[in-house]
Order: C-alpha cells, then structure tokens, then sequence
C-alpha cells in the first residue's frame, strides 16, 4: 500500500488539516512499535531521530518543530525497511513525483535554527516560507524533475561559474519567460538574490567613512557623521533635493560562525572535520599540515579544553590586494579577506570551494596602517566563536548538537600585507620581524641593503672568514629569539595613532620615537584573547618569495637589463665597501664600461640554457 507523505512538507500546520490528518494516521501506524518503556524515537525537525520521548509526546513534537526532511522511509515507525521511499514523495493526488535535491539543503539549514531555538514553534520558519513555496512549485506544468527553487539555485550557479554580469542575468530570465510564459521563476537577479540569503548565503553591508577612520557600526551605526575626522557619511548628490543616500565606502561582512556550522551539517564534511586528529602524518620529521607543525602542539599544550574537542576550529587568514577592474592603468585595490579551515586534510582546505570570504574592502587605496578599522566585525565573531562557541549540530555524531568554538591560529600573506596585518613595518633598517631591533643593515645607493647571513653558518665554516661578503669577517652569533613577554613590553611602548587618512587627523605622519622600533601599531589581533601565546603568528607567503628570488636570480645570470640585479649601482657599492676589485666601474675614455662577472652566461650559453629550459 502506498502512503501518503505529502503532509510531511507542509509549513503552515496551525491551519492544515491535511497535516493533522497525516499526522494521526502516522501515529497510528507507530504506536505499535514502541519500547517497553513506552518511549519511540521522534521524527521532529529538532530531535531528528537521534532522540527518543514518550509516546504521548510525540505528537506535540511534531507538530510544533515540523516533520523531518529527508525521513522518507520510516523504518522507526513501521514501515518495512525494504520499501523504496528514500526517492520518492506521493501527493495528495496519488501522483507520485521525484524527490528534489532541495530538501536535503533545506533541511540542513532548519535544523541548525530549529538547535538554536528551543521553542521550535511555527512562526520560528515564517522566514522559510518563500523557500517552501518555490521548493514545492513546479518549474512549468508537467515537470517534476525540477521544482522551481532546484532550478534557480543551479542557475545561479551558472552565473558565478561563468562569470555572467548581473544585466546579463536578468536578461537570460526574460529570454526564459517570454519563451515559456508558464514557467515559475523569479524576475531579476535582485528577487534571486533575495531568495538565496534566506539559505545563509548573504552578508552584512557596512558604510565606511571615506578616510577609512571608522565603521558606521554598532555604536556608530546611526551616525551621519564620521567620530573621527567629522565627514559625511554619504556622498552629495548633486543637483537632487532628496533620495536614498548613497554612502562612499561600503565594507561587506560574510559572517563566519554560520559557514562553519553547515561543516558539520553533512556527515561527509562533519567527519572531514576530525581529519587533524584522526588523519594526520605518524612521522614526527615529516610536516605536511600545520597540525605537523611545532606552533599547532604548543597551542593544545597551553589551552588543553580547547584542544580535548577536536571538533573544535582552526582557521588560517589570508589577505591581498587586487584591481577587480583588469584595467593596469586604473590605480585602484580591494582586499579580500579570506579564511581556510586548518581541521580539514591538505588536498581539501586549499580548494576553492572550502575557502570563506569573510570581508571584501572596498578602494581605491590599500587599507594600509587602518587594516584594523576593516578588520573589527571579523575579530568580534572570532572572539565570541572563542569565549562562547556556537552549539552546532553534528552530522557525524550521535550526540548530536556540541559547543563549537573556533580559533584563528596564524596569518598568510606576501611581506606588505604582513606589515598591515602585524603592524610591524616592513620598511627602514629594522625591516626583518624575526631579528627585530637586532636587524643587520646599511645603507647603499638608493636603498637599504640587509646583511650578516652568515651568522646562520656552523662556527668553523671557511665562509664565516672570507673578506668577499662585505670585506669584513663574520664573528656574531644568530640574532637572538625574542620572547612573547619581549614583544608584549615594545608594544606597550607603541604610541596609539589616529586611524584613517584625512590630513588633518590620521593622514598626518608621525616620525616613530626610537623605543618604538619598527612597530607603527599594536595589532588588532591581540584582542584575541590567545592571540599572544601563538607561537608563530604570521607566515610569509611562499609563492611570492620563490617567484621573486627566482626572477632576480634568472634575470641575473641572463643579463636581462630589466630583471638583473647586478646594476650599475651595485657595481658602484662594491666599490665604496672595497671588496670584488674585478667587478668595479672604469672608465675607457668617454665611456664607462662595465666588467663581465663571471656569473654571468654568454650568448652562446644564454640560448643553450634557454633551449634546455623549455625541454
């Protein structure tokens, strides 16, 4: 005998009687297979079979929570196991329709309000109706392989992977209505985008001042007016009385807590998330993880409850500036703020699909010195994700719901972008982070120039006594580890500086006192409650140093008069530090002439390397 289960989708089930009608005839059918102790397991969209109530309960459970999605075949409550009701849902009617993809999605995302809302009554789902609406409509009479919600979705879809403009978007749905005028779609690319940020997939619009000074934001948000530097929040409209005011700068926000809860929303992804625990390398000399890595066991050393879950969240920062427009010659630079997810295996966390856009400032200049204006919602979260967690449901686990909490355990980015983010400046002669007010350097003709790298040679090595470096022998020791408490101490000396850029405020530059070093701020990350016991905070971008050296290291060896590094200059350096007497500038009459250096390739190598290169 077929059974109904249309009923089971319905959202408004106060003034359903189909719902009340299905839901008696399914109590019926469980009544007979509860336990000696009177209990049954309950179908509900917060208990979800992972808990089981009286059987007079049952019925307040379902109808107050609604009926789970995706519990097709009710083998807990009498139906045979082998019946076939994972792929299909009977209608009212007795038509039988296939079962859409959409309601797994749906049900994942309910069930993560329905463990954050113990109540559970039914107007908690009112902002679920539209979803509903469009998931139980077909997408043109006779269709049942697409419900209209499945079909939007897929082509949204589409247009991200292809790169679609949103004019372009909204004339493809055009196309689609004047060729089928039945069919059941959405009017533009606004009405979609509204749609889809009731699955969680939106993100927080923020105004910003036009000086980069402050966030219109939490205390600020009903501000007209910038707190810093006094500036219109809004741009002038000329020529126009009234109208929507448009702001200069707009900061998008994609909070972070609700991604990292559909992680753990499928069981695939939920167990994924264990994988720094249960998958990594057994070979201590081998690091191919940062849960391989000296500063990942020293955190779980010092903060053990946080590590004794290991479902509990470790996540990477990432930030860049590019030129979204692909015009060179238009001067203009947004900064993605990216998150990776460190608990997830090596082959997955870099894919694009598991990164997390979590900010995008907008331009034209670089954030510089006032990355940490843009950064305050993101460290907020992350500090609630750290002090208070999130209960979050677990797919994989038969507990069910736990406290997640998260962690951001390290920053990766080339050496500029390091410099906004630590607050250590990357320029002048204390330019290294590592060796700090111990830095080596001098300066040559037009730049600063850093040296003593033999310091990191074993003792007795004959490099430590050769003249040819900077005609001196090398006798100093690896510049010393500065301690937490160190840094902690320079900080304190660091002077709070205005933020933004306006010339009367923020943009006036301020000459560093001598006690301040390098340090132009103390970062917004140490707001983080355990951002101080990190052991290795910031991490250098490889991609960049590789390419980089490997450039000037080719453009050297090949003369290349744009990329080589041996420059008139640097030939004139080694003359005022006397040392390479074969390589220095002379003249021959008029002309200056420039010596060949032996690694240097000649024009017959020149093409023979090239020619191997390309085999």
């Amino acid at each position: 005998m077929t059974i109904d289960k249309s009923w089971t989708t319905i959202r408004r089930r106060g003034s359903s009687n189909e719902f009340w009608n299905g839901l008696q005839h399914f109590l019926q059918m469980a009544k007979p297979f509860v336990n000696d102790r009177g209990f049954i397991k309950c179908p509900c969209r917060r208990c979800l079979n992972n808990a089981s109530h009286q059987f007079e309960d049952l019925e307040s459970h379902v109808f107050r929570n609604g009926f789970m999605f995706g519990y097709n075949q009710w083998i807990h409550h009498g139906e045979p196991a082998t019946a076939n009701a994972g792929t299909t849902v009977v209608g009212p009617s007795g038509g039988i329709h296939e079962r859409d993809e959409m309601f797994d999605v749906l049900d994942d995302i309910i069930s993560e309000d329905a463990d954050e809302d113990a109540v559970g009554g039914p107007s908690s789902y009112d902002q679920y109706d539209d979803l509903f609406v469009a998931l139980q409509s077909e997408l043109y009479p006779g269709v049942s392989s697409f419900s209209s919600l499945n079909f939007l979705v897929k082509l949204m879809h589409l247009k991200v992977l292809n790169k679609w403009t949103n004019k372009s978007f909204d004339e493809l749905l055009k196309l689609l209505k004047l060729a089928f005028p039945k069919i059941d779609l959405v009017e533009s690319h606004y009405e979609a985008k509204k749609l889809m940020t009731k699955m969680g997939l939106g993100y927080s619009s923020i105004h910003v001042c036009k000086n980069d000074c402050a966030l219109f934001w939490k205390e600020n948000s009903l501000k007209d007016t910038c707190p810093v530097c006094s500036e219109s929040r809004s741009k002038l409209q000329s020529g126009k009385r009234s109208g929507k005011n448009v702001p200069h700068k707009v900061l998008r926000y994609f909070p972070v807590g609700p991604r990292l809860k559909r992680l753990f929303a499928t069981s695939k992804t939920a167990k994924l998330m264990r994988w720094h625990s249960t998958g990594k390398s057994k070979d201590n000399d081998v690091m191919r993880h940062p849960v391989d890595g000296k500063s990942w066991q020293e955190f779980d050393k010092r903060h053990p409850q946080f590590a004794g879950d290991v479902r509990n969240v470790r996540l990477g920062l990432a930030a860049d500036g590019f030129n979204p427009f692909g015009n060179m010659s238009l001067s203009y630079s947004m900064w993605p703020v990216v998150l990776t997810t460190y608990n997830l295996p090596p082959w997955i966390c870099m894919k694009a699909e598991y990164l997390m856009l979590s900010l995008l400032i907008p331009g034209p200049q670089s954030p510089g010195k006032d990355m940490d204006v843009f950064l305050r919602p993101l460290i907020d979260e992350l500090k609630e994700l750290w002090v208070h967690g999130l209960d979050t449901r677990d797919a994989a686990s038969e507990n069910g719901v736990f406290r997640m909490r998260a962690v951001l355990l390290c920053t990766v980015n080339d050496f500029l972008a390091r410099s906004n983010l630590s607050g250590w400046s990357g320029q002048g002669y204390r330019a290294c982070p590592t060796c700090n007010e111990d830095t080596p350097s001098m300066r040559v003709i037009g730049k600063t120039a850093f040296f003593g790298h033999r310091r990191f040679l074993p003792t007795n090595h004959h490099w430590q006594s050769n003249l040819q470096f900077d005609g001196r022998t090398e006798r100093k020791r690896p510049p010393r580890r500065f301690s937490t408490t160190d840094i902690l101490e320079q900080l304190r000396r660091v002077k709070t500086g205005i933020p933004g850029k306006h010339p009367n405020y923020g943009g006036v530059k301020r000459k560093r006192g001598d006690d301040e070093l390098n340090w132009r701020k103390k970062s917004i990350f140490y707001e983080l409650p355990y951002w101080a016991t990190i052991e290795l905070k910031h991490n250098l971008d490889v991609m960049h140093i590789e390419k980089n050296v490997c450039d000037s290291l080719l453009g050297t060896l090949l003369a290349d008069p744009h990329k080589s590094k041996d420059t008139d200059n640097a030939r004139r350096d080694l003359a005022k530090l006397g040392i390479r007497h074969e390589l220095h500038l002379f003249k021959d009459g008029n002309k200056l002439m420039k010596p060949a250096a032996d690694y240097t390739f000649l024009k017959q190598t020149d093409e023979s390397f090239v020619v191997s290169s390309d085999q």
